[in-house]
């Protein structure tokens, strides 16, 4: 019963202050309410897997937000909710912005790799693959998804289009892959 009682004066006592602070938005009174929000900003970014310097930083960018547009908030008995999902915001675009960084790769380099393998041997399994991405409009998907291991959502980030597209792109080329695989398979069974 007593921390119940301890829960509800926090949370009085949290009310008052984003009362407080969207009445007179004030440096004194955003302090308040970033003493506040912050730890409890930090443990939501913590809970879903970013490292303690990252949630720090994600933690400052939301409060920069909060700072710069509660006068935006409409309704403010919903400022938990709003302010959590700018947190969720800024995280979505956090990871966004981290896959396209690491999403770009010289696909004329990975062509050239391929090239340079094929001098080695014709019957290597790199040829075979440049040979068949050869025909392939989606291979530029089929490379990152597979090649790469890139996973859907990231390859969609990177490209700026949408999920389904890539999914659509990635099974239309497996699709017209399967012939090809079907006489290879046939083929290393009559050499075996």
């Amino acid at each position: 019963m007593i921390d119940h009682t301890i829960a509800s004066e926090r949370l009085l006592q949290e009310c008052a202050t984003v009362e407080n602070f969207l009445e007179s938005p004030n440096e004194d009174a955003f302090a308040e309410v970033f003493n506040i929000f912050t730890p409890q900003l930090i443990s939501f970014f913590r809970a879903r897997g970013c490292e303690p310097s990252l949630s720090e930083d994600l933690a400052q960018d939301v409060s920069l937000i909060l700072y710069r547009k509660a006068d935006q908030l409409r309704d403010r008995t919903l400022f938990r909710a709003w302010l959590f999902k700018v947190a969720r915001s800024s995280l979505c675009r956090h990871y966004g912005k981290k896959s396209r960084e690491v999403g770009t790769i010289d696909l004329e380099k990975v062509s050239d790799s391929l090239v340079t393998s094929v001098s080695v041997s014709a019957a290597t399994h790199a040829f075979e693959f440049q040979h068949w991405m050869s025909f392939l409009d989606s291979r530029e998907a089929l490379t990152l998804r597979f090649i790469e291991e890139w996973k859907y959502h990231e390859i969609a980030a990177a490209k700026a289009i949408p999920i389904g597209t890539v999914q659509w792109r990635v099974f239309n080329a497996k699709k017209k892959l399967v012939p090809h695989l079907r006489r290879r398979q046939g083929a290393d069974r009559r050499a075996a």
